[in-house]
């Protein structure tokens, strides 16, 4: 089969040549940067040749018992459609037979992601299109002084979220309110940075999280607290943390949410900071 599947060695390999192609390896790169950091992961790492490759493809372990609980996602990236379309059509790297999202991938392989699931009688939707935002240097942010609030009583509740958080986070969370994204964003929560902002009762108010793949994500004010410049305050917290402790800092807007958009834009501040579209597609039966 045209097809390795990585150990941790050729992982922490990969994860190197993969800084070389950022922006558009950033998610496969986040995915890597969590294994390699010894977070529980149920994901396995996949390329098309090894040491040189031109396709790598983090997909859920079957091996893990714990798969069923989670989304199952599927990310890659590549640098040579031939070699993804290969790799697609010959080897068993998705289980076209069951319902999974192919997520941050280039527009410009969808028809040819179209066009193999037609011939594997899969049916398939754009689920959403994004912005891809991304931070190149630290040079780049908002100054901490210019972050409205960042003087106030504010800064002195910023906190992190811990798993007594997680119901309120799931309840607030769209793709939430069910028990797989409860354990979902318990994961999230126990393995990687969080970023609050907590009333006067020690209650979270506002939050930002980061996904498994270490974008960050889930931002959410309360309605009452919004208009505050709270979520701006979240952002710069987070971004200089994440550099502080080596992820990368970036994100994946959806292409309507403007708001969401202008706030990232605002504080991690980049001349043009449109780094390129993503699609997930979903598959169903």
């Amino acid at each position: 089969k045209n097809m390795k599947i990585l150990g941790k060695a050729e992982i922490l390999t990969a994860e190197k040549a993969l800084l070389k192609h950022f922006p558009k390896s950033l998610k496969v790169y986040g995915y890597l940067h969590t294994i390699n950091r010894n977070i529980p992961t149920r994901m396995e790492v996949i390329v098309d040749s090894w040491p040189e490759f031109k396709v790598i493809v983090c997909r859920p372990d079957p091996k893990n018992e714990h798969k069923r609980d989670m989304r199952s996602q599927v990310s890659y990236y590549s640098t040579d459609q031939q070699a993804l379309r290969k790799i697609l059509t010959d080897a068993d790297v998705v289980d076209w037979s069951r319902y999974f999202i192919i997520g941050g991938l280039d527009t410009a392989d969808t028809s040819m992601l179209k066009e193999l699931s037609s011939q594997r009688g899969v049916n398939i939707r754009i689920f959403t299109v994004v912005h891809l935002m991304y931070l190149p240097d630290s040079h780049q942010l908002l100054p901490q002084e210019k972050v409205p609030s960042a003087h106030s009583q504010v800064a002195s509740r910023v906190s992190s979220l811990d798993l007594s958080h997680a119901d309120l986070v799931n309840k607030t969370w769209k793709f939430g309110s069910n028990e797989k994204s409860y354990n979902t964003i318990k994961n999230f929560i126990a393995s990687f940075p969080s970023c609050c902002i907590l009333d006067e009762q020690g209650r979270p108010v506002s939050w930002l999280l980061l996904y498994d793949y270490c974008a960050m994500g889930l931002l959410y004010t309360l309605p009452e607290h919004r208009g505050r410049g709270l979520a701006k305050v979240l952002i710069s917290t987070m971004a200089r943390r994440l550099r502080a402790e080596g992820f990368p800092v970036y994100c994946y807007i959806e292409e309507e949410n403007t708001l969401s958009y202008k706030l990232f834009y605002t504080v991690i501040h980049l001349p043009t900071i449109l780094c390129g579209f993503s699609l997930h597609l979903s598959c169903p039966l």
